[in-house]
Formats: C-alpha cells, sequence, structure tokens
C-alpha cells in the first residue's frame, strides 16, 4: 500500500481509519541532494501524516461528543480541517491574524469554523485550549499521537532508499513534531536493525526564529518582539517541545539557521528545478546550500521539503 497505512502495525493506538491518500511521498534526485516531495499530501503539506493518525486515534470518541479545536499558523489548520471533514466531525481553528491568504481560505473551503486571533503563537495557543462545552483541543503540537506519525517519514525514506538512507537529511523546524518523529522512526529502525545507523539530522531554521539552534549550541536567544519572516510557517519562537528536541538532538544531529535572503534564493533555485514549494521548505535548502559551500557535507543528503508553493502568497 503506497500510503501511511503500510506502517499500520506500528500504530496500535489507532481505532479507525481516517485517510485521504497520505505518506508515501516520491523522492528525487535534484541536481546536488536528494528532495522527499512532502508537500505532495493531500492538503499539501507534511502535517497530513499527523492529522490522519491524530483522527484515526480519536474520531470514535469525538463524533458524538463535540467538536475538535486546533491552532495552527496555517498548515496544520488546514490539514485538520481536512481529516475532520474527511471523518464527520466538527473542527474550530484558531489562526494569528497574520496568517497567509491561501492557507485560510483551504482552512474554510472544508467547512472548518476560522477564528483570527490576535497576538504571537501563546495567544493562539490560550484561545484555542480555552474551555467550551464539547471541545476537543487536538493542538498537534502537545498531542504525542500527532508527531509520533511523523516516524513514518523515516520508515519512507529508509525504506525508498532500499534501506541504506542518506548521511544527512536537512528539514524545517518550528515547533519541532516532524524532527522529532523522523529522528525516533530512524531509532526505531536502528534498534530493530533496519537499518546500520541513524542520519545525520539538521534541523534549519530563519535567523529570526531560531530558539532550538541557540539553544543546541549554548547560545542566549532573544526572541523578536515582532515575529515575522517570509518563513511563514516557521514562526514559533518558544516552541513547549524546545528541550525534548535539544535532548534527542544532541550526539545525533546538528543546526543552522539562514538569513532571508538566503531562504529567497533557495526558493528560487528550488523552482529552476521544478519544484515549487512555500519558503518555509526552502529554509532546508538554504541551510543545505550553506553547509555544503562550507565543506560541511562529505556524503549523500536529502532534503524534505514540506509545504506547498501554491500555499503561499508572496514576492
Amino acid at each position: 500500500e503506497q500510503t501511511i497505512w503500510r506502517y499500520r502495525k506500528f500504530f496500535p493506538h489507532v481505532e479507525e481509519r481516517v485517510s485521504l491518500g497520505e505518506g508515501w511521498t516520491p523522492i528525487i534526485k535534484g541536481k546536488d541532494a536528494y528532495f522527499k516531495l512532502d508537500f505532495l499530501n493531500p492538503t499539501g503539506s507534511f502535517k497530513d501524516r499527523g492529522s490522519s493518525i491524530l483522527l484515526s486515534t480519536i474520531a470514535g470518541r469525538v463524533r458524538s461528543r463535540g467538536y475538535i479545536s486546533e491552532d495552527s499558523s496555517g498548515n496544520a489548520g488546514a490539514s485538520v480541517a481536512a481529516y475532520s471533514a474527511a471523518s464527520g466531525i466538527r473542527a474550530k481553528i484558531y489562526v494569528p491574524s497574520t496568517a497567509s491568504g491561501p492557507k485560510v481560505e483551504q482552512i474554510k473551503a472544508y467547512g472548518a469554523e476560522l477564528v483570527r486571533v490576535e497576538g504571537g503563537r501563546n495567544e493562539v495557543t490560550a484561545e484555542a485550549m480555552a474551555h467550551e462545552e464539547g471541545k476537543f483541543y487536538v493542538g498537534h503540537v502537545y498531542h504525542p499521537t500527532y508527531w509520533d506519525a511523523m516516524r513514518t517519514v523515516a520508515y519512507e525514506i529508509a525504506e525508498q532508499f532500499n534501506w541504506r538512507p542518506p548521511r544527512y537529511i536537512f528539514l524545517p523546524v518550528s515547533a519541532g513534531t516532524l524532527l522529532l518523529g523522523t529522528l525516533r522512526g530512524f531509532k526505531h529502525l536502528l534498534d530493530s536493525g533496519e537499518v546500520d545507523e541513524v542520519p545525520f539530522l539538521v534541523a534549519c531554521q530563519t535567523k529570526l526564529i531560531s530558539p532550538l539552534y541557540h539553544k543546541l549550541k549554548g547560545l542566549t536567544y532573544s526572541p523578536p518582539k515582532v515575529v515575522k519572516s517570509i518563513a511563514d510557517a516557521l514562526i514559533s519562537p518558544n516552541p513547549p517541545l524546545l528541550n525534548m528536541m535539544v535532548e534527542e538532538m544532541r550526539g545525533v544531529g546538528d543546526a543552522e539557521i539562514v538569513e532571508e535572503e538566503e531562504i529567497i534564493e533557495a526558493h528560487r533555485e528550488l523552482a529552476l528545478q521544478g519544484l515549487y514549494v512555500e519558503p518555509s521548505s526552502a529554509v532546508a535548502y538554504a541551510a543545505y546550500k550553506k553547509w555544503l559551500g562550507e565543506g560541511k557535507v562529505d556524503g549523500p543528503s536529502l532534503v524534505i521539503l514540506t509545504g506547498m508553493g501554491l500555499k503561499v502568497r508572496w514576492g
């Protein structure tokens, strides 16, 4: 089966299957690296992996009792809205007032109720978590079922490379669900004897919003008062999973930051290779190019492209 459900046995907590065909996204060889095209998931982002497993776990309990509440900068909200619609559950999605247009329209198209919240991510989360009769908060950052689903990224990469994955994997990081899930997936494969070693994961962030980079390197970090970047999906200045990311990354990975100009250039280069992604995805490629230029890459590399370019309006 060409979806994440080929790994069904690794998710015993699932109660019913809620699927739109997510996962098993292609890997292609670019001019200087491999690319995992996770923006080709049903709603245009990697978030569909988590939404599928999450809704499959809780749908039966929520459907008759109320509705789902989620806070998101756009991609997660669109994904949860889509899978809620597919499972016949009402959804209320809380987004920052600055959320980009196409993602907001996508959320509304799935029939979810959209709630715009002034302020930063903390304010959005607080509103989404506030008590209301029948509300079932499924915030993807806090729900282990959601980011546990990201193990499938590692499973797919390993299997698609005939169980000999590339030495380096570059991926954009904000809340950390993709990073933690991918890392744990590879550790599971290592413990199971399916792979000989865990690839070196490089967590990629913007220079403006880079809490993991600073924490991992023992540097002081002061979040900007106004959180704004061309990479609008990577705007978590104080991610709740930060300490967990740092703990699990030590010895098996590193972090890199890139300037806004580097993101724009990486986005252009990807498009000229036929890959139209959102700028947040281009952050990972920009970091890879930076490492390549500095001579830090000495083996095959893969860049995970997480979001579709049609989901943002910029330029």
